[in-house]
């Protein structure tokens, strides 16, 4: 298979990047440059432009066409009219990468699965991905545009802390020092390893049973908010000073991190990853989270250079558990 990579190098879209090109793919990643944190796979074939330049990206492509394109990094409506005047005509499937965010929020009914109505009042990520989906679908049904949507949830790999702060949370996990969970830290959630999603999404590249659909790709295993922070500490070998706070608390302090938790990771979320499995019959995660903590942890110790602390997120942190307190005393 021919496929190309709008983006390519980053959390989720590295490790499909890899996966690809191990199983054989002839795999194009057209991004405005190398990362070095991500770097592309040596045997990939490197387009250097600008997907928010579309005459850039047409001079870079020419006359080629592709069995699967997957754009990583289009996240409105107007990215997604800009990749059907691109795309037209020259690939067999089309892939965008929604989020599972996109669903109802908060939730009437878990499991969740495909069919569950996209609204999610809140957050404006949320929405435009949802403007994306409808765009896509209205392409499929008057042109039979050749889409299939994936819905990631929180997926990771050894660089990205699940936490707000990053490694500013395990700084105040070293320091012994209080870090904030949202609520009561008891809803659930699920966090999926990158290389765990990649072989969902490579296994729907190409799959003609995938056209016209959308498919979440997670783990299924679940996690309360404490135990992802407790399995942080203990890869760190500390123990985790909770404090809970409730979303709309943090809210009043910082409208973006509020807007993450009350549009998407302060409600339990349980995923249904039956149709998945289906279409990609060897789809199975055997990353577990406690795992991945280790390998978190361990990037970040292995080099000075990555403990940066956000002295400003240190404050905030200090700041909203302060305030709380005071009020809690006042009453």
């Amino acid at each position: 298979m021919k496929v190309l990579f709008i983006g390519g190098t980053g959390v989720i879209s590295s490790a499909c990047s890899a996966l690809a090109v191990e199983r054989g793919i002839d795999l194009f990643i057209l991004n405005r440059g190398q990362s070095d944190l991500r770097p592309a796979p040596p045997d990939a074939h490197l387009l250097y432009a600008d997907i928010r330049h579309p005459e850039s990206v047409a001079a870079a492509l020419g006359d080629m066409t592709f069995d699967a394109v997957v754009d990583w990094v289009a996240f409105t409506p107007d990215h997604i009219e800009t990749d059907l005047n691109l795309f037209r005509g020259r690939t067999a499937q089309y892939i965008f990468i929604s989020s599972a965010s996109a669903y109802q929020t908060p939730p009437t009914h878990l499991p969740i699965t495909e069919s569950t109505p996209l609204h999610n009042p809140v957050w404006q990520y949320s929405q435009n991905k949802i403007g994306c989906e409808l765009r896509l679908q209205q392409a499929y049904r008057d042109e039979n545009f050749p889409i299939t949507i994936v819905r990631p949830s929180h997926t990771y790999d050894e660089t990205l802390v699940p936490l707000r702060g990053r490694y500013t949370v395990l700084h105040r996990m070293r320091e012994g020092k209080p870090i904030i969970i949202h609520g009561d830290g008891s809803s659930l959630w699920t966090l999926t390893h990158n290389t765990d999603f990649a072989k969902g999404l490579v296994g729907l590249l190409g799959n003609p049973a995938a056209i016209g659909h959308a498919v979440q790709i997670t783990s299924d295993e679940l996690l309360t908010w404490n135990q992802i922070a407790e399995m942080l500490a203990d890869a760190l070998g500390v123990s985790a000073n909770i404090v809970h706070v409730p979303s709309d608390f943090i809210a009043k302090f910082d409208a973006e991190w509020g807007a993450g938790l009350l549009g998407d990771k302060t409600h339990s979320v349980i995923f249904d990853n039956s149709k998945i499995k289906r279409l990609v019959p060897d789809f199975v995660c055997t990353v577990p989270f406690a795992r991945g903590a280790q390998e978190i942890v361990n990037w970040y110790l292995a080099d000075p250079d990555r403990q940066q602390v956000d002295t400003a997120f240190d404050a905030l942190v200090d700041r909203i558990i302060a305030a709380q307190k005071a009020g809690l005393e006042n009453r």
